[in-house]
């Protein structure tokens, strides 16, 4: 029985001690004196290249960008000359830090059980210690719209910077936007579906049926609060999931609808606008068809991702490619994002291949500047976060990177990154391994 008993404490032990590993990078310390990137060339992204140029933050502000600056003395000079200065890119569609091995169930915290929960908040189950943050990082992307999935309403994103000791530390703003699963709206035909159609119909009803009772129950809640604190009614018993709901009733929370084909876009949108919500549409593969609507209701889309293959069998090779370029000329508000749930690309680890994405885009016609405004300035400004980060500019926080050459381009390196003025290691395990294996075959001499 003793031995037994032993051996059981040994296996708890070790699984509870195995997922618990850190990477090794440590957080960057808070700037304590101006520091000055002189001599390379600043993309501000809002305005033209300034070459040559100079920026200096303080504070973790950015304080002055130009040609002609005056650095303070004390301040630290960064000698940038021969590269290239860029706002972090931001991936608007992730589960990073929130997932760490998909195959592993101890890692992975990015869904409540239940299909109704407004109140799941991703910045509280945000793992500051992934290894995956580092890869990340050191591809350029220094802030993620990290989202929580699972069931209808699956809760609320928080967009958070890839540095930092702690989720708190991190978390550039929670509560972002409420996020909707909504459900397919006619029955697929696929040899991997096992429901028959009408089954597939019962449960799109019974989904829809679910989130409108969500709405109105939010809705009642809210009355009865007010009437309450107008001493017309009593006390309504405390709700965590209608309590999250009331700033999205309100219009102060934006609803993130994820919807790719025509009829989900149509329902979602039409939705939305009885419910007087303020939508997002994520995914979106169709959305150019809908874009006279979508123009017309003024909603943004978040791409997920452009490494597709077509929907169906009559589209071109290249529909997902050209969507960026389809929607801008639409006079569409986009960003270009990672996927979240598709065949392909949809793991947190996946966050590197972000820049890929925005620069398929632009081979297939999208402008270069626009491209790289759709994984920088762009989804700052559909966060709603554009005040802080998005671009360079005099009051916005210094986060950036220095490069040397476009970080579209597969052949730039990331060399320098900065997350609101403090200097980020980018070091991380793909580069550790890489150096170890190059020391291994070193000592068998082989050479490159």
């Amino acid at each position: 029985m003793r031995y037994a008993l032993t051996l059981t404490l040994a296996a708890f032990a070790g699984l509870v001690a195995g997922p618990a590993t850190a990477s090794p990078e440590i957080p960057g310390a808070e700037q304590d004196h101006p520091i000055a990137l002189v001599g390379g060339t600043i993309h501000p992204v809002s305005g033209p290249a300034i070459e040559n140029g100079t920026l200096l933050f303080e504070k973790g502000k950015i304080t002055a960008i130009g040609r002609e600056i005056e650095v303070p003395e004390g301040a630290e000079k960064v000698d940038v000359s021969g590269k290239h200065v860029y706002p972090g890119m931001i991936d608007a569609n992730s589960q990073l830090g929130l997932i760490e091995v998909p195959t592993i169930r101890g890692t992975r915290d990015q869904s409540e059980t239940g299909l109704i929960n407004p109140n799941a908040k991703a910045e509280v189950a945000f793992n500051p210690d992934s290894e995956l943050i580092p890869v990340g990082r050191s591809g350029g992307i220094l802030t993620v719209l990290t989202v929580p999935s699972g069931g209808l309403i699956t809760g609320k994103s928080a967009c958070m910077h890839l540095d930092g000791w702690t989720w708190e530390g991190m978390c550039l703003q929670n509560a972002v936007g409420l996020h909707i699963n909504w459900p397919r709206m006619a029955p697929l035909d696929a040899w991997w579906v096992e429901e028959s159609a009408s089954e597939q119909t019962r449960n799109r009803d019974r989904a829809l049926k679910a989130i409108r009772e969500a709405l109105a129950d939010a809705r009642a809640y809210r009355t009865a609060k007010q009437a309450w604190a107008d001493g017309k009614g009593p006390v309504p018993e405390h709700d965590v999931r209608w309590e999250a709901m009331i700033p999205v009733l309100e219009g102060k929370t934006r609803v993130f609808i994820d919807a790719d084909d025509v009829q989900q876009i149509q329902a979602a949108l039409a939705f939305a606008e009885r419910e007087g919500l303020r939508p997002v549409i994520v995914g979106g593969y169709d959305a150019a068809e809908c874009a006279p609507l979508l123009k017309k209701l003024d909603v943004p889309v978040i791409l997920g991702g452009v490494h597709r293959l077509p929907a169906r069998r009559s589209e071109d090779y290249d529909s997902a490619f050209t969507l960026p370029e389809r929607l801008r000329e639409a006079g569409i508000q986009f960003c270009i994002a990672g996927v979240i749930g598709g065949p392909s690309g949809s793991l947190p680890s996946n966050i590197r291949n972000l820049p890929y994405h925005a620069a398929t885009a632009a081979a297939y016609g999208l402008p270069a500047d626009e491209a790289l405004k759709a994984v920088t300035l762009y989804p700052a400004e559909i966060l709603g976060v554009a005040d802080r980060i998005g671009s360079l500019e005099s009051g916005k926080d210094a986060t950036l990177i220095v490069t040397t050459g476009n970080p579209l381009e597969i052949t730039s390196l990331v060399t320098g990154a900065y997350i609101q003025g403090r200097a980020v290691d980018l070091n991380d395990r793909q580069k550790r391994l890489w150096e170890k294996y190059k020391e291994k075959y070193r000592r068998m001499g082989i050479e490159n």
